[in-house]
């Protein structure tokens, strides 16, 4: 097992060069991005047709009421994400340009949104356009948009091939008489692109994308294809590479459009059976967090004998449940542990066949709803799946499936630690050492460290060493978890007399607002950008810091501790 695991490391370096691929990373933010909107229209989704299980139905009046929200928002996404998406590469390629001459990504999310209408939109018989391949049926053609848009910026901006103005026009001006070559250009490419299509297959770029791609999409779906795409994710985070960097853009578009497909299946009266969505990643594959480990801390503090592996599941229960499983990974660990190479790949693939089982053969509507990744995983399944009476018995199906699984692994390994507890066997540090090697630790580490200290003062005194106004901005995907923190710091800072102000924000629009603040918190939900966002905070001089999803909530409800955190991150 630790030479298989030692050939699969060998490829670590490539695909961790794949996932800061700057073109994953405008997807994957992209959609970070557009995140409020998704969960947004799926609130009036559940409002509108979850009373439909329960045997009421909306008047059609109403139901149009409720509807026109999702509707107005997640039936034009794909318009928007060819924006953020343009937004997020546009920012990628300005970390290699010179300072004194950028891409402005306000000129390329328009100049993207408006190519993209000419690839997917038709002409309305009455005016205007149609709106069919706006939403998810968009998404590829949105991409397509955003990277060629971006392409042609680059092109023309690093050759300053521009209208230049004189000096004595304001630069607000001159910005745009510099923007017209490239925004020129971008329209006239797409265009050509719509009307070469159009004149050779006669449909509009977004429906001949999705015609291209359906039979990888059919492929993926299959039992194959979903072995590969989901076995990857737990394959890849097992030896240290971030999976969801690689796979979730190569399999974004899907997952978000079969989620509005299986609900427009649902509302025909038809089986909804596409098993590739968003919900079944969250809640089938990586219910508690990758590898499947929503069981593992219970059976850590349940089932083990040994005191050390019982205090690290009594430290991970809460966390893991609602998605946030680093505390297990690295405290037990499970990853790179060849005792746990097995359970860890296997059971998110057994997990996603199972569920594939339930919807081909027993008939269960897949899931027709998107929900925030922090839903408890049983939960997560109920509700994604409209209260779906066969989705309660597939959660404890999986639930018990997990535990089966896991189980023996999980007895080798207390064995070996109570053996090493006994003083029967060497204690071996050295897989703790690569641990620390592949991932970052530190938070999952401090996770440990506050439950294992429970009983001790929670929290010390503040000693304030913070003399001068601090700027604090909170990043979450949206802004509305960002506030939490925001509030909480503000709140304590008046209180306690410390000069510290936060703001919220959400990822994605900060690059404009940042050079005013001296340190910007990261919520869990953006925490994988860090490293992006650190090469713009190391040029401003910037503090940066990220946070684990159970220390992000402490610190919300503990506003001395957050003003404590703030001033830790000057110290370091």
């Amino acid at each position: 097992m630790k030479k298989l695991i030692a050939q699969i490391e060998k490829g670590k370096p490539f695909f961790e060069k794949l996932s800061r691929n700057i073109y994953l990373r405008a997807i994957r933010d992209g959609f970070i991005s557009a995140m409020p909107v998704i969960l947004f229209s799926s609130l009036f989704l559940l409002i509108a047709f979850v009373p439909n299980v329960f045997g009421f139905k909306w008047d059609k009046e109403m139901e149009g009421i409720l509807m026109k929200p999702y509707n107005y928002t997640m039936g034009l996404v794909a318009l928007l994400v060819a924006g953020t998406t343009a937004k997020s590469l546009t920012d990628s390629y300005n970390r290699k340009l010179e300072s004194t001459n950028q891409i402005n990504f306000i000129s390329t999310m328009l100049a993207s949104i408006c190519g993209f209408l000419f690839l997917a939109a038709d002409p309305a018989k009455e005016g205007g356009f149609l709106n069919a391949f706006l939403g998810t049926k968009g998404l590829l053609t949105a991409f397509i948009s955003a990277f060629i848009t971006v392409i042609v910026y680059n092109f023309f901006i690093k050759r300053d091939i521009t209208i230049k103005m004189p000096k004595e026009v304001p630069p607000n001006i001159s910005q745009v008489f510099k923007d017209i070559f490239p925004f020129s250009a971008v329209i006239l490419i797409l265009y050509g692109i719509d009307l070469t299509i159009r004149a050779t297959i006669k449909t509009n770029v977004a429906e001949a994308v999705l015609k291209v791609f359906e039979p990888l999409f059919t492929a993926a779906n299959g039992w194959i294809g979903i072995t590969i795409i989901f076995g990857a994710f737990a394959l890849f985070w097992f030896v240290g590479i971030h999976g969801p960097s690689i796979v979730e853009p190569a399999i974004a578009a899907i997952t978000y459009a079969n989620i509005e497909a299986n609900f427009k299946l649902i509302q025909a009266g038809e089986h909804a059976n596409n098993v590739i969505t968003s919900g079944t990643q969250m809640f089938i594959v990586t219910m508690g967090g990758t590898g499947a480990t929503l069981v593992v801390p219970f059976m850590f503090m349940w089932l083990a004998k040994s005191k050390r592996n019982r205090a690290i599941g009594r430290a991970s229960v809460v966390p893991t449940f609602f998605g946030v499983n680093e505390p297990i990974l690295f405290g037990a660990p499970l990853v790179l542990n060849p005792v746990f190479f097995i359970p860890f790949v296997l059971t998110p693939i057994v997990n996603v066949w199972i569920f594939k089982f339930f919807v081909d053969i027993l008939g269960m509507n897949s899931f027709s709803v998107n929900l925030p990744w922090t839903t408890p995983a049983p939960l997560g399944i109920v509700m994604g799946t409209q209260f779906a009476l066969l989705s309660f018995v597939l959660a404890v199906v999986l639930i018990v499936v997990d535990i089966i699984i896991y189980y023996p692994f999980l007895k080798v390994y207390d064995n070996e630690i109570l053996e090493e507890e006994a003083g029967i066997k060497e204690s071996n540090s050295e897989l703790q050492d690569k641990v620390a090697a592949n991932f970052d630790t530190k938070k999952a580490d401090a996770i440990l460290a506050s439950h294992s200290n429970k009983g001790t003062e929670a929290t010390t005194d503040l000693a304030n060493n913070i003399k001068q106004q601090t700027n604090v901005l909170v990043l979450c995907a949206g802004g509305g978890t960002s506030g939490l923190l925001a509030n909480a710091l503000n709140k304590a800072a008046e209180e306690f007399n410390v000069p510290v102000k936060a703001a919220a924000g959400g990822y994605g629009a900060h690059m404009d607002i940042m050079k005013d603040y001296q340190l910007i918190i990261l919520a869990p939900q953006v925490a994988s950008n860090y490293e992006d966002i650190k090469q713009d905070t190391d040029k401003l001089g910037i503090k940066l810091v990220k946070t684990q999803g159970v220390e992000y909530i402490n610190l919300t409800r503990d506003g001395q501790a957050a003003l404590a955190f703030v001033q830790k991150q000057f110290e370091d």
